[in-house]
């Protein structure tokens, strides 16, 4: 049976130039991008190309990116780095419960050190209120981190109108942008956003590598040590081939956006349709019209999300339930509990994650496939009442 890949949000397909243009990087031009002699200098002409990529990809001009191994740890080294930088000036900082957890265990880490963090509340669609950022805000407050969209329910969040009010308090402000990056149109001079982190394997490029934007003049300390790289932000020898992957994949996923991002939002709203009208007893989570285009997430009442996948995944579907990075944990995730989901019905969480190369057959068969596999489950949960 062919495989469908709906779990774009965990990790996406390398466009297939993005392969090529990184094999030469594996194989000929196996130079270190720090050496002086001309077998170097060949890689650190592809690093320096896809510097320059990835900042057009959001607006940035090329030496405000510093490339990590990850978006979870472009988080890290935007938070920690931060607070050390400027724990003189305080040590108060603002998120949401929303955020993914390579945000909030580094924030649980600085409050151990005494730090002290306000976590602003989200409504029932996910979405962060500015004037409770603003009525956060203390004379102490050097930095708020919040998420540019929810990789669980898909909520884009108002940054620019956040990024106002952290700008004329001369507060950093960081965005979580791995959900979004390559997905909708990002500028961060729009933004107002000192700081945001995003990972290639978001739009088409190869996992393990990221990159972190800081804008010209922001302080931050390196928190990976024992090298010059990325200006002494990041050291470590550069995986160049990753790079060079990633810089394609932000020239094609900038390309293609506007086409992609229309067929996508298509999609989603003929999937959101559909399982309204086949299922009953299910919440859709997140906002119906801010949210990432291709992004479905629902809860759907009385079954567990994990049994639907593996269902699925007999019929050839590849789901997701919950978080990539929570779903292993069998907990409730905090992502649905902020935003008012009890926990029985968080436990039958799904989120649906389309692609540039799914269809709209693709979808029909989905909706053909699910609700017989939810009328099985519920007839064998003890949860389920016929007619409730």
């Amino acid at each position: 049976m062919p495989l469908t890949y709906f779990d774009h949000i965990a990790g996406t397909p390398p466009y297939p130039e993005v392969v090529e243009t990184m094999l030469p990087y594996l194989k000929e031009h196996y130079g270190n991008p720090s050496s002086l002699h001309q077998v170097g200098k060949a890689a650190k002409v592809a690093v320096d190309q896809a510097r320059t990529q990835v900042a057009d990809l959001i607006g940035a001009s090329a030496e405000e990116i510093y490339f990590t191994a990850s978006g979870s740890e472009a988080n890290n080294l935007a938070i920690k780095g931060v607070a050390q930088a400027r724990q003189k000036k305080g040590r108060h900082i603002i998120s949401s419960k929303i955020e993914h957890y390579s945000v909030l265990h580094p924030l649980k880490s600085l409050s151990r050190q005494g730090f002290e963090i306000t976590y602003v509340p989200v409504d029932e669609q996910g979405i962060v209120d500015p004037k409770a950022v603003q009525a956060a805000i203390r004379p102490d407050t050097i930095l708020v981190s919040i998420m540019l969209a929810n990789n669980e329910v898909g909520a884009i969040q108002p940054i620019a109108q956040i990024g106002r009010i952290t700008r004329d308090k001369e507060i950093y402000l960081h965005t979580d942008a791995v959900a979004a990056a390559g997905r909708i149109p990002i500028n961060v001079a729009e933004l107002g956003v000192d700081l945001l982190s995003l990972a290639s394997d978001q739009f088409h490029g190869p996992q393990g590598v990221g990159a972190l934007y800081a804008r010209q003049g922001t302080r931050f300390l390196p928190h990976i040590e024992g090298g010059t790289q990325e200006g002494g932000k990041r050291a470590g020898s550069y995986n160049v081939a990753g790079i060079a992957g990633m810089g394609c994949a932000a020239e094609l996923a900038g390309r293609d956006m506007p086409e992609t991002s229309k067929k996508l939002t298509y999609l989603h709203e003929k999937l959101i349709n559909g399982l309204e009208d086949k299922i009953g007893d299910i919440v859709i989570t997140g906002h119906k019209s801010k949210r990432i285009p291709g992004h479905v997430s629902l809860c759907v009442k009385f079954i567990e999300g994990e049994s639907m996948l593996l269902f699925l995944d007999m019929q050839g579907f590849a789901v997701a339930s919950g978080s990539a990075c929570t779903s292993l944990a069998l907990k409730r995730s905090q992502v649905l509990e902020a935003i008012g989901i009890d926990a029985a019905t968080a436990n039958g969480s799904m989120v649906i994650s389309l692609g540039k190369d799914n269809t709209a057959a693709e979808v029909d068969r989905f909706l053909e496939v699910l609700p017989p596999i939810v009328d099985r489950l519920r007839q064998m949960s003890p949860l389920y009442k016929q007619g409730s």
